[in-house]
C-alpha cells in the first residue's frame, strides 16, 4: 500500500531450493563463482581437500623465509644461507688469474722446448748426449765421488771440504724428496721414463734435483774450491746446460727447472749456514 515501507525484496540468487523451501543467505558470502573457479560440493571442508595445498606447505612459500627473501628449497624456513663452497665466484682473484695463465705458458714452453723426448722427435739424435748429462748431475754418481775423494784425501781441509760437499748433497736429496713428495707435480706428458736408477718419488717433478744440485755444486766449487777463470766458466756453463737438458729431455717442466735453480742456490747458504767445523771431522775419523 502506499505509505508504507516494504521490506526489500531479497535477491533472486540468494534463494535457494531446498527441501524445506527456506531462503539460504549463505550464498551472499560466497564469492562469486566466475569461469576458471572450481566449484566445490556443499559440505566439504576446502582446507581438508588433498588435492588443494595450504599456502604454508606451497614450494613458493617454503623457500622464502620471514624477511620474504627467497632462500631456496633446501634452506628450509630458518633462512639459512648457503656455503660459501657452493656459491658461484664470478669474481675470481687477480693472483689466481695471473697462476692460471703461468701455468697454461709453463706446459706451453715445456712442450715446445721437448725436442728431445723420443727418438722420434726432432732433435731425436741429440738425445743420448743429453742422457749423459743427466747422468752427470745424478745423485748417486756425486755420492760415490765424493765419499771416494773423502776417504782418499790427505789433508784435513781437503777432507773438511769433502764432508760438507757431502752433506750438501744428502740435504739436497732429502729437501727435493719432501718437497716432489708434498707438491706432487706429475711430470710432462711427452716424457718417457728411462732415467737413470730411479726411485718411487722420481716420478714427480717439482722441483728438479738436478737443477737444484747444479746450482749447489757449481756455488759451492766456486767458493771452496781455487780454480782457473776457464774451469769457472766450465761449471756455470755445465749447470745451465744440465739445466736446459732436462726440459730438452721432457723430464721437467720450465718452472721445475728455474725452481730447482733458486732452491739450489738457497741451499747452499743453508750449508754455509750449518758448515761442519773440525772437530766435527775429528767423531767420523777418530780410531
Amino acid at each position: 500500500m502506499p505509505g508504507q515501507s516494504q521490506s526489500p525484496r531479497a535477491p533472486r540468487d540468494a534463494r535457494t531450493a531446498s527441501g524445506s523451501g527456506r531462503f539460504d543467505f549463505g550464498s551472499l558470502s560466497r564469492p562469486p563463482v566466475g569461469p576458471g573457479t572450481t566449484l566445490q560440493r556443499q559440505g566439504s571442508d576446502p582446507s581438508s581437500s588433498p588435492a588443494r595445498l595450504r599456502s604454508s606447505e606451497s614450494p613458493s612459500h617454503r623457500g622464502r623465509d620471514h624477511s620474504g627473501s627467497f632462500s631456496g628449497p633446501s634452506s628450509g624456513s630458518s633462512g639459512q644461507q648457503l656455503p660459501e663452497q657452493d656459491c658461484i665466484k664470478l669474481n675470481p682473484s687477480f693472483i689466481g688469474i695471473f697462476a692460471s695463465s703461468l701455468l697454461a705458458v709453463d706446459l706451453w714452453m715445456s712442450k715446445k722446448l721437448g725436442v728431445c723426448a723420443g727418438e722420434n722427435s726432432s732433435w731425436g739424435s741429440v738425445r743420448p748426449i743429453m742422457k749423459l748429462l743427466e747422468i752427470s748431475g745424478h745423485g748417486i754418481p756425486w755420492i760415490a765421488c765424493t765419499v771416494y775423494c773423502l776417504f782418499k784425501s790427505d789433508s784435513s781441509a781437503g777432507q773438511e771440504v769433502m764432508l760438507n760437499l757431502l752433506f750438501a748433497l744428502i740435504l739436497d736429496l732429502i729437501l727435493v724428496g719432501v718437497l716432489k713428495a708434498l707438491v706432487r707435480r706429475r711430470r710432462p706428458s711427452h716424457n718417457k721414463m728411462d732415467m737413470f736408477v730411479t726411485l718411487s718419488v722420481d716420478k714427480y717433478s717439482f722441483p728438479s734435483g738436478h737443477a737444484t744440485r747444479a746450482a749447489m755444486g757449481a756455488r759451492f766449487f766456486l767458493n771452496h774450491l781455487v780454480l782457473a777463470i776457464p774451469v769457472r766458466i766450465l761449471i756455470v756453463l755445465w749447470a745451465f746446460v744440465l739445466g736446459i737438458s732436462r726440459v730438452m729431455l721432457g723430464r721437467h717442466n720450465v718452472t721445475d727447472v728455474v725452481c730447482g735453480f733458486f732452491i739450489g742456490y738457497l741451499q747452499y747458504s743453508l750449508v754455509e749456514y750449518l758448515w761442519l767445523s773440525p772437530s766435527t771431522l775429528n767423531l767420523f775419523f777418530e780410531p
